[in-house]
């Protein structure tokens, strides 16, 4: 896992990031910087391990701690993937449809 994140960083101590998914209706996830954009098919979020798009349906924000870094989605989840340097074509793409 170190190659995704470098754990030897000088920026003080790094935030936990997990996901936790509960039956595909609900998700739990930490280490969350901040929410780029949302609707009630797909949220960008940015985390400490980078962009994560989470795709659905009927998705709700539940909850949203700022300060903890928490962020709690329902709905019916379809993808959740990360967007980073090996898959740049598609975050190229997904940015271009988020900016049109």
């Amino acid at each position: 896992m170190s190659q995704y994140y470098d754990t030897n960083s000088t920026k003080g101590p790094v935030q936990e990031h997990d996901v936790i998914m509960r039956g595909r209706k609900l998700l739990d996830i930490t280490g969350v910087k901040q929410v780029e954009s949302f609707d009630n098919e797909e949220f960008l979020l940015e985390t400490v391990m980078g962009f994560l798009s989470i795709r659905g349906q009927n998705l709700q924000m539940k909850n949203l701690d700022v300060d903890k870094g928490i962020v709690s989605i329902k709905g019916k989840v379809f993808e959740i993937i990360y967007l980073d340097d090996q898959h740049g074509e598609k975050a190229k793409g997904f940015f271009s449809k988020l900016f049109r």
